[in-house]
């Protein structure tokens, strides 16, 4: 099968109704989220009934929690903590209680689904090749795709079973082509709603579990009205001004 996987919405419409066109258009027959759809953005339920009513999995992330009060705000920078505040205020009942039902982690046609990692499903950014290589001994499944960095990036350790095997790893642009027939992979789509590569443009990732393979996306989306929301709303200006530069 072929599935579309997402992560990091962050309230963020435009983004993730241009990546949705975009998967539409690519003909998948699934479409995953690997959680925080809500947070930082000025469409909070807008996003979240777009996730309910489209993804076939959900997991919750970190800021989805923070909303919801379980998850101490103390750790998030400013911006984000006061982004929760507002988001609390803000949304329908319909999209916390919704949120409740979802979990950080899971697992679908044998691939392993973590908000943040194997071995911290709510709160462990993988961004080093030491990381990683931690990650492939707790986790059991092969294959794990991971969100929470909003950074396109993969890791493998080439012999599966190897404890302490090389690892290596790099961020990945947009039509990046990986065989994960072999090895254990440790794989991050980036943001849709908030990237922090230096890529302003949505990030989503294709995977094929026949051909065993992924390809990397990245789809240009009205950053301008984003941003405008978010002034509009009266969040933190920073929030709309990184849309711009993808940091």
């Amino acid at each position: 099968m072929r599935a579309a996987v997402v992560s990091d919405i962050h309230a963020n419409l435009p983004a993730f109704e241009a990546v949705l066109g975009a998967i539409d258009a690519a003909g998948v027959d699934e479409i995953w989220c690997l959680g925080d759809v809500l947070g930082y953005g000025a469409e909070p339920d807008e996003c979240a009934d777009l996730a309910r009513e489209r993804c076939d999995a959900c997991l919750v992330g970190n800021h989805d929690l923070a909303v919801l009060g379980a998850l101490d705000v103390a750790a998030f920078s400013e911006a984000a903590a006061e982004a929760v505040a507002w988001t609390r205020r803000r949304v329908a009942e319909r999209t916390p209680e919704w949120l409740r039902e979802l979990e950080p982690a899971g697992e679908r046609e044998g691939i392993g689904l973590f908000h943040a990692s194997p071995r911290d499903p709510v709160w462990e950014y993988v961004l080093s090749a030491e990381q990683a290589d931690a990650c492939f001994d707790a986790q059991p499944q092969r294959v794990v795709l991971v969100g929470h960095s909003h950074v396109s990036l993969f890791f493998v350790r080439a012999t599966e079973g190897e404890r302490g095997g090389e690892v290596r790893g790099a961020q990945a642009n947009d039509g990046t082509l990986l065989d994960l027939s072999a090895g254990r992979w440790l794989v991050n789509p980036g943001s849709v709603g908030q990237p922090r590569d230096g890529d302003p443009r949505a990030a989503w990732l294709e995977l094929d579990t026949e051909a065993a393979s992924v390809r990397f996306h990245r789809v240009s989306y009205d950053v301008e009205r984003a941003a405008a929301a978010i002034v509009a709303a009266g969040l933190p200006r920073r929030l709309a001004d990184r849309l711009r530069v993808g940091s």
